[in-house]
């Protein structure tokens, strides 16, 4: 507790960063509300000292917008399949780890290279690999397959076309879960990792002396220790899987979609950067507010769950 006599020298010493918040966090946050509810903005004219009218013109400009319940519908989907696959992903690696005594620390980083690497590079990566090359008119033949189809043709499959000109909706959809998932995984493992080391291990020693099954201890002792951690991942998950956007300009480029079907797979963040080049900075702002508050129930949704799921 710092003194009232000194209380002043705190504030001075965090006056520098109190500063760049205000500029930097909450001014801009206060400006894109105000923007929003103007309708007809643009920068110039608030230049030139032009009036605008407040009201949900904006709003209604988004909902109104022909690819809205498009972007609507990716960003619910992506996020709906890839948060509890990943989340239960990472938390059955994160048990491994925990169990694996040799060469865990080297396993850890592995693990984590993902996470200190450019999303826009993974996403490229990944492209190359499901990539096909050459690819007839009638789609029977291709120069190159491309790694993923040639995995799938060694086994006996027949090759897919998952993110070329023509591919499905459902085959871009799957690519891209592929990639949030694994791209999502060394964050949550890290986590996990950590709640996993720092429960008791008296719990498990008494498990194992009864002779409990490990499947029982996993969903008895694992998973109610871990639920704060879990909850945890579970709703940045959330929130990162309605801003997803990077790692499908990675995969399919500014087009947000295969060759002959731009904006397929366009996301609401994708909508926003989309009209910011034509200065819509008010439909950009409606936009972001719009989403923000789809997070936020969201949000609000998991926290209840968390207080009668999770045990601290």
């Amino acid at each position: 507790m710092v003194d009232s006599k000194h209380q002043w020298k705190a504030w001075l010493y965090l006056s520098p960063a109190i500063v760049l918040l205000l500029i930097f966090t909450v001014w801009p946050i206060i400006n894109t509300v105000r923007i929003a509810f103007m309708e007809g903005y643009n920068a110039l004219g608030v230049l030139t000292g032009q009036q605008f009218n407040i009201g949900i013109g904006n709003f209604v400009n988004v909902l109104k917008y022909g690819d809205f319940l498009t972007c609507l519908k990716n960003t619910m989907l992506l996020t709906v399949l890839t948060v509890p696959l990943s989340t239960i992903l990472a938390l059955l690696i994160a048990v491994a780890l925990n169990s694996i005594k040799p060469l865990q620390k080297f396993l850890q980083t592995i693990f984590f290279l993902p996470y200190v690497t450019n999303s826009i590079a993974i996403g490229m990566v990944f492209a190359a690999m499901f990539n096909i090359i050459g690819l007839s008119p009638d789609g029977a033949r291709a120069e190159s397959w491309g790694i993923i189809n040639n995995v799938i043709m060694f086994f006996g499959g027949e090759p897919v076309n998952w993110i070329n000109a023509q591919s499905s909706y459902e085959a871009n959809i799957a690519v891209m879960t592929i990639y949030i998932i694994w791209n999502a995984l060394p964050f949550k493992i890290l986590i996990l990792l950590g709640g996993l080391q720092s429960i008791n291990k008296q719990y498990y020693d008494a498990a194992r002396v009864d002779g409990t099954p490990r499947w029982r201890v996993l969903t008895k002792i694992t998973v109610p220790l871990l639920s704060p951690m879990l909850a945890y991942v579970i709703i940045t998950g959330f929130i990162g899987g309605f801003k997803e956007y990077s790692s499908i300009v990675g995969i399919f480029g500014e087009k947000m979609g295969p060759v002959g079907d731009a904006g397929s797979l366009n996301t609401m963040v994708g909508y926003i950067y989309e009209v910011l080049p034509d200065m819509n900075y008010g439909d950009a702002s409606a936009a972001a507010l719009i989403l923000f508050g789809i997070i936020l129930v969201v949000t609000m949704i998991n926290l209840q769950v968390s207080k009668k799921r999770v045990h601290f």
